[in-house]
């Protein structure tokens, strides 16, 4: 039975986009579960269509083309939601490539599991990354976990995951679209789902590879990244009006801060690689200190236009 639908939100990354789609297209005993590939384009100008166009011959199963040209993250996988009746979800970024057993292992996963959300590792890679750099990057963007596929207790964020849409995404735009810009939307997704009684799950075989673009291999962009990381378990209580639990990540916060404050210090003057690493450190402890709105970094929609626009040669 084709019960399964994946999305792939992209903006303005052609070649990545194109390895993505080869990467679906190669996956292995789900001949009978895929429905349709649902390609989101967030670029205003629908730049996107050249490729999905060039590799629609390709594809073993039906590729939908959606142009959702207001820029935002949450604005792109509700659009996508929108696009297809699949009960369930498998999202793939457009900087990630599957291993030919990924949507496999995360089918079999949650029917071992029976969580409504399961996720799996993700590899990172950073090829263009300063040599001192590129070990820390690597490590920030990839996700590892359990080494065998099990229930867990919190979730991991929306790229390389599997969702029963009727348990994880209600409604008809289930992500927050307040968070288009600054991210964290699969976060409130998430809270909610928990605050349900929804389950999650790991699946230990379902890898796939993350290729940082040079624009966010840098250890600035990690590090605003990382920042706003460390806001996400203040603006959760926050949310929740949980202010006992705002004021205790607060506490938590000022501690890391001064603590990995001193190290990165230290690090920095005798210029050790591993001061990127007490450098996010920090950051997220700043971050937890720093939840409030005004100070959120934003990744996504027009900044993220912006940034591709900036690394144009």
């Amino acid at each position: 039975m084709a019960d399964v639908a994946i999305i792939v939100p992209t903006l303005r990354r052609p070649d990545s986009l194109a390895r993505a789609l080869r990467s679906l297209f190669g996956q292995t005993r789900v001949a009978d579960r895929v429905a349709e590939i649902v390609v989101v384009d967030n670029d205003p100008l629908g730049s996107a269509t050249a490729t999905v166009e060039a590799l629609r011959g390709r594809s073993p199963w039906s590729l939908i083309y959606v142009h959702a040209p207001r820029p935002g993250v949450a604005t792109a996988r509700n659009a996508g939601l929108d696009a297809t009746r699949a009960p369930l979800i498998a999202f793939l970024d457009d900087d990630e490539a599957a291993a030919p057993d990924w949507l496999a292992a995360l089918l079999a996963a949650q029917a071992e599991t029976g969580a409504d959300a399961v996720f799996g590792p993700i590899t990172g890679r950073a090829p263009e990354a300063e040599p001192w750099l590129k070990p820390y990057l690597e490590r920030f963007f990839g996700r590892e976990g359990p080494d065998r596929t099990q229930e867990i207790d919190k979730p991991y964020g929306c790229g390389n995951s599997l969702m029963v849409r009727s348990a994880a995404l209600p409604g008809s735009a289930p992500f927050d679209t307040g968070a288009d810009q600054a991210g964290g939307e699969d976060d409130a997704l998430f809270a909610a789902l928990a605050a349900r009684g929804g389950r999650f799950g790991w699946a230990a075989d379902a890898r796939v590879e993350e290729f940082a673009p040079a624009h966010r291999a840098t250890l600035r962009y990690a590090l605003a990244r990382a920042f706003a990381y460390g806001q996400g378990p203040s603006q959760t209580a926050a949310a929740a009006r949980d202010w006992p639990g705002v004021v205790r990540w607060m506490i938590v916060g000022a501690a890391q801060t001064v603590i990995w404050g001193a190290a990165s210090a230290g690090l920095a003057l005798i210029a050790s690689p591993r001061r990127a690493e007490m450098f996010d450190r920090t950051a997220r402890g700043v971050g937890k200190l720093f939840w409030m709105k005004g100070f959120e970094p934003h990744f996504y929609g027009q900044r993220e236009l912006a940034r591709l626009e900036a690394a144009k040669p």
